[in-house]
């Protein structure tokens, strides 16, 4: 038995497997409505549905199991052709699923109980039966006279005048109840297709109290149904079992000898079995005796099935090949699958932690190394920075998972927003097998919904505008995803009208958030709109017009230390460009120091290091220098750190390049490539501007790791303040 602990491990896995299925069916739902008849999309679904509801039976989680059966029972007509997924019966579904993933999340994982509004998915029952699904295709599975009648030929029926029964083989192997299955839950359920007529227990291989190990199972059973279902849906109750039990399906009208084969198959003895299927009334002591002469008589040697159909002509060698390689894909394919195991995040989170600390232990080492000279010391070192590297890698693949799965959740999210507007649009998905970081991606969801529904609310036009404009009635709406040096890029791009500068202009100047006769360009203009409370809509409405949309999004960018762009043309459409490192965790930096004080600036984004010479020095003096001939925008660290200034002669320019945008920092010196631990400011420091984290270095000393998306900030905001004053500048954001 499993105690209370474990119950509620095995509950709360379900939960996560649960929610897992009814994204699964959600995606394969706004796929078929898009193709209705895609049979792998509505086998998909059936699939997910039942598994859901067999899950939810092993835990007698009956409100889930019953709900869930309304929508297995609708998928198996559709299935079968008698019913077809139109767009409004496919809107229901979409409920319906909502209401699962609401009850999944409901599940008390320690007491298991699950409140349930009743009247709610009463509701929803109604609205799938008006869309054409028939009460009688949602009604629960009842086994009645008439769904009983016929089935068989020889045992009597409790519940119905019908004879004979499905007879079900079942032999648990030792490691089911290791495994947390109950084999009492799937006979329960199992009760649910029709009459157990009989059931006997086998229990041969039990062995001595002394020997018996309490965590394996011995047992097996025999068991009698009368049942209107298929061998299919027989089989689909043990589906979760496969791997953990033998089990052998014999149908009402099977032949005497089908019966002989099963005596032979089982590892009992036979008179033992024999006497199982007289008392079932499967078989008459007469037919058992006689079946089981002849079979002895015809015990010699026999060629394999396969062979006989080969040598009689029946089926052609290549056929029984194919069928032979398919099964050892499928061998395959199911040992691959069972390789893949769910680790907890906290779990990855402690394992990063302990790289992170792994490689300022292995720095420290290699510096006292060097700085005592031993040479031996230093080749060690440097071997087993090279072992902390790979782990480090290795570590951080761990929590890397492909994007698509974030994507692929806008699709409910374009189809539902797109009916509520009355526009006709279609999502496009590239790039999903991109990788990033879970901690990133799980911040990514929030900003990702407001920027895919501005889209569809102000950038797609209506149908008649866009035929008006010469485009197609149907708008693009496209999630791109890439990797570029060294960060990942994601855009949310659409064809719609673009931005409209002017307007954003005009309620900038409204709202003071720049001068009437600021000289701004467009591409500043269009950065107004992620101001806090910011908004062009006339109105309010359930989707836009409040103004605490893309602020939000330019919060949630920053606090992954990234950088988003707009990309915008009057007609054609508007990108926007969201640059994000690819982990919180670990990253490469370089490492350079004003005076005492040291920083890291992430490595990916340094493109070229420069000595700033005396006249060099007073060139920059307004800010930017001259780079083969092109405006650099620099910015003094030690100025806007409020540090003490440099009397150095010589100082140092690291170029930086964050997308489009290319600036200089100004530091005292240079110390090279490091492996930087990222540890989060404290409450006390979260104030500073350019500041993103701090690792610590080999050396024990703090290192602060500067904030280049901040930094490029502060020059944006220096450009429009030099802009309201009249001073013209160059374009500090070009390259």
């Amino acid at each position: 038995m499993l105690n209370g602990e474990q119950w509620s491990q095995l509950l709360q896995g379900f939960v996560e497997e649960a929610g897992d299925l009814t994204k699964q069916a959600e995606e394969y739902l706004l796929q078929l409505d898009q193709q209705p008849q895609d049979e792998a999309a509505i086998n998909g679904l059936f699939r997910a549905m039942h598994t859901l509801k067999g899950s939810a039976g092993l835990f007698s989680l009956t409100p889930l199991v019953s709900f869930t059966h309304h929508l297995e029972n609708l998928l198996m007509a559709v299935r079968d052709g008698e019913r077809t997924l139109n767009p409004a019966l496919v809107s229901v579904m979409l409920r319906c699923l909502d209401e699962l993933a609401s009850m999944v999340a409901l599940i008390d994982v320690d007491s298991g109980e699950l409140p349930v509004d009743t009247q709610h998915q009463n509701e929803l029952l109604a609205a799938l039966a008006e869309h054409g699904a028939a009460p009688g295709t949602i009604a629960l599975l009842d086994v009645s006279a008439e769904t009983c009648a016929n089935r068989g030929r020889m045992a009597a029926c409790a519940s119905c005048d019908a004879e004979g029964a499905w007879h079900i083989s079942l032999r648990f192997h030792a490691d089911l109840l290791r495994n947390g299955f109950d084999p009492a839950a799937f006979v329960r359920y199992l009760s649910r297709l029709g009459d157990i007529l009989n059931l006997d227990l086998i229990d041969d291989q039990l062995p001595t109290l002394t020997e018996l190990d309490p965590e394996s199972c011995y047992l097996g059973l025999e068991i009698a149904l009368c049942s209107a279902a298929s061998k299919a849906e027989i089989e689909e109750v043990f589906e979760f079992i496969r791997d953990f039990c033998t089990l052998r399906i014999l149908p009402p009208d099977s032949a005497l000898g089908d019966y002989l084969q099963l005596i032979q198959d089982l590892p009992e003895r036979d008179a033992r079995i024999g006497s199982i299927l007289v008392a079932s009334g499967l078989l008459t002591e007469h037919e058992l005796e006689q079946g089981l002469a002849l079979q002895a008589q015809a015990e010699q040697d026999k060629p394999a099935l396969g062979t006989v159909l080969v040598e009689e002509g029946l089926i052609a060698p290549q056929v029984v090949d194919a069928a032979l390689a398919k099964q050892k894909t499928a061998r395959e394919r199911k040992a691959q699958e069972n390789t893949q195991i769910r680790v907890a995040a906290h779990k990855l989170d402690e394992l990063i932690n302990l790289v992170g600390e792994l490689v300022i232990s292995a720095a420290g080492a290699q510096l006292h190394a060097q700085m005592h000279g031993d040479g031996n010391c230093v080749e060690s070192t440097q071997t087993v920075n090279q072992h902390v590297e790979q782990i480090r890698e290795a570590a951080l693949k761990l929590r890397m998972i492909e994007i698509g799965d974030t994507f692929n959740r806008f699709h409910r999210v374009v189809r539902d927003v797109s009916q509520q507007l009355g526009k006709n649009i279609r999502l496009d998905i590239r790039g999903a097998d991109t990788e990033l970081d879970k901690s990133v991606i799980d911040k990514l969801a929030d900003p990702l919904t407001h920027l895919v529904r501005n889209a569809i609310d102000h950038g797609i036009e209506s149908a008649e505008q866009r035929r008006a404009a010469g485009k197609s009635a149907e708008g693009q709406l496209r999630l791109n995803a890439f990797h570029e040096s060294g960060m990942i890029v994601i855009e949310v791009s659409d064809d719609g009208n673009g931005l409209n500068t002017a307007r954003i202009r005009e309620k900038a100047i409204e709202r003071g958030l720049i001068d009437a006769q600021a000289n701004l360009s467009d591409a500043d203009v269009h950065m107004l709109i992620f101001a806090a409370g910011f908004s062009t809509a006339d109105a309010v409405s359930d989707l836009s017009g409040r103004g605490v949309g893309m602020d939000v999004v330019r919060s949630a960018i920053d606090a992954l230390r990234g950088s988003i762009e707009i990309d915008s043309m009057p007609g054609q459409g508007s990108t926007f460009r969201i640059r994000l490192p690819l982990t919180l965790a670990i990253i490469d930096g370089f490492l350079v120091s004003l005076g005492d004080e040291y920083f890291v600036v992430p490595l990916d984004l340094v493109t070229e290091c420069l000595e700033l010479s005396a006249e060099q020095m007073a060139e920059c003096a307004y800010g930017y220098l001259n780079l083969r001939g092109k405006p650099l925008p620099c910015i003094d660290l030690a100025a806007h750190f409020e540090l003490p200034a440099s009397h150095s002669k010589r100082r140092n320019v690291i170029v930086v390049n964050l997308g489009r945008q290319q600036a200089g920092l100004i530091v005292d010196s240079l110390h090279g490539e490091l492996q930087t631990v990222i540890k989060p400011l404290g409450l006390l420091f979260q104030h500073l501007q350019g500041i993103s984290g701090s690792t610590i270095l080999g050396s024990g000393q703090i290192a602060l790791i500067l904030d280049i998306a901040s930094l490029f900030r502060r020059l944006q905001h220096s450009a429009e303040a030099d802009s309201r004053a009249n001073q013209p500048r160059p374009d500090l954001m070009g390259s």
